[in-house]
């Protein structure tokens, strides 16, 4: 049993991950978020909900107490801000473990059309905070995991692969419920994948943007 801390309780994957570690797992979870009354708690003596904001490093000093594994599942434009009090945090703590939600192509990994089309898609200042955020990640000494989705979507499958930092990306899209089943396999064996930075497609979703488009 692990005590886990998940930050931007309220996201959609995190959602998912918090079903998925209530139905299959003892864990319990702390959720962390702006506004507490967005939330429900579906089982009271495991869940414990705190209202904060993810850029005010002594709010998250807090919840830190107690916690073994961190699951930030952060976003915005003030990304790189919240990655900075997330790890200057975790840094005041003995907690260790960080899975960090990211995104395609903060390393300029997608090859070909679709590299193309989702550099695109993502131009107006959408990617450098991201990058930014990844860069004080992945400069901490934390046992951090990083993973950068493709496309999202809503289907109810679960079928994916991964890719390491300094290999193209591959696929196009992947389903939340994919990207939260890696989530909970990463907090069920938190040894696994430490350092690393992991792209994650669906298999055989190749092509020049994703399905839906």
């Amino acid at each position: 049993m692990a005590n886990v801390l998940i930050l931007g309780a309220n996201g959609q994957i995190a959602k998912l991950v918090e079903k998925q570690l209530l139905d299959e797992t003892d864990h319990q979870l702390t959720l962390f978020l702006r506004q507490a009354n967005r939330i429900t708690v579906a089982d009271p003596k495991r869940e414990t909900v705190i209202e904060g904001d993810a850029t005010n490093r002594q709010a998250i000093i807090k919840a830190l107490d107690g916690i073994d594994i961190v699951y930030a599942n952060l976003s915005g434009k003030n990304i790189e801000d919240q990655a900075k009090a997330v790890v200057g945090a975790i840094d005041r703590t003995n907690v260790q473990r960080l899975i960090w939600i990211s995104t395609l192509g903060i390393y300029d990994e997608v090859p070909g059309a679709f590299g193309k089309w989702n550099h695109q898609q993502l131009d107006g200042g959408y990617l450098e905070p991201y990058t930014a955020a990844a860069k004080v990640v992945e400069s901490s000494d934390l046992d951090y995991t990083i993973i950068r989705p493709a496309w999202l979507s809503n289907k109810d499958i679960v079928s994916y692969e991964t890719t390491e930092k300094g290999e193209p990306f591959k696929g196009t899209e992947v389903s939340r419920k994919s990207i939260a089943d890696l989530v909970v396999k990463l907090i069920n064996h938190p040894s696994q994948a430490i350092r690393h930075s992991l792209g994650v497609n669906q298999p055989n979703t190749d092509g020049d943007k994703p399905s839906w488009y």
